[in-house]
């Protein structure tokens, strides 16, 4: 039994949730994925996974070994790469996550011309509303926008970002432009989720920060489905300042109650603590941090 081969199907089965959705992410017959499963568990001598109605269940045994496997293949995948010269050779694959429309805004031009300045380096871009974890979607660098939670990653700042209010003129038209927080609890708001630092309806008064929602109107589940229904005057949004530049630009909506912003979000740019940096990634950090920061400054 290939052992490594073996850790790498569980590792697929787990975090596909299935044995049938593992398959499919390993494009391997069900049975295949089902025998090295159940190979490696009569080899180990304990039950990793079991099969519930609701998918997979993984055992406390299995839990400790799918932890212990992940941490040997990335070991084993850093040793490959390191010897194959990918450590200080500007080639290969990296793979970079931010937040969709700052990524589209901000990012996406600048990677650009890396690859152009680059032409041996591949760049998958997962532009998604959620933090990916850098350890198990093999990321190799991520930009965050908040307060980041204690962790090993290392982090540089590349700027900050406002928490805005606004309305559009129709509706302020109709419902009267609310002068303090207090005034949005008899107003109509726009509630979106899914968006990793979504911002709160947070101010500040006289150094206290504290707290004053609308009457939601419209609950929606994406930012840019929250900023159509605000351009269509349903109610008041809050969202974070890159995602409606045009329309507070353009007048399509109004930005209210700016005297009591809280403070602006950090912009950071993340990375795994990998020692040596592969070069690919540390000439990536070297070119979107300088660019990066001139933007936002703009």
């Amino acid at each position: 039994m290939d052992r490594f081969e073996a850790m790498s199907v569980l590792l697929a089965v787990v975090e596909a949730g299935s044995l049938s959705a593992g398959a499919r992410r390993l494009h391997t017959p069900l049975a295949t994925v089902s025998r090295k499963v159940a190979d490696l568990e009569k080899h180990l001598g304990v039950r990793l996974v079991l099969r519930t109605r609701r998918g997979l269940a993984v055992t406390e045994e299995g839990r400790a070994f799918v932890a212990a496997s992940r941490r040997i293949l990335e070991e084993l995948d850093a040793a490959e790469r390191q010897a194959n010269g990918d450590y200080s050779a500007l080639r290969g694959g990296l793979h970079v996550t931010a937040p969709i429309a700052f990524g589209e805004r901000h990012l996406l031009p600048i990677a650009l011309e890396f690859l152009k300045e680059q032409p041996d380096i591949n760049l998958r871009l997962s532009l998604v509303d959620r933090q990916l974890s850098l350890a198990d979607e093999h990321v190799d660098v991520a930009l965050r926008i908040g307060h980041l939670a204690d962790s090993a990653l290392i982090a540089t700042r590349v700027g900050t970002v406002r928490r805005v209010i606004c309305a559009s003129p129709d509706y302020l038209a109709r419902r009267g432009v609310p002068r303090r927080p207090d005034d949005l609890a008899q107003h109509d708001g726009i509630s979106f989720q899914g968006f990793a630092t979504a911002p709160e309806w947070r101010y500040r008064r006289d150094g206290a920060a504290f707290a004053v929602e609308p009457r939601y109107k419209l609950a929606v589940n994406t930012t840019e489905a929250a900023i159509q229904a605000a351009l269509a005057g349903i109610g008041i949004i809050r969202v974070l300042s890159y995602q409606i530049s045009d329309q507070l630009r353009s007048g399509a909506l109004q930005e209210l109650l700016t005297e009591f912003a809280p403070e602006p979000l950090p912009v950071n740019v993340v990375h795994g603590p990998a020692d040596p940096l592969p070069l690919k990634v540390r000439c990536f950090l070297d070119w979107i941090g300088p660019r990066l920061r001139a933007q936002m400054a703009r």
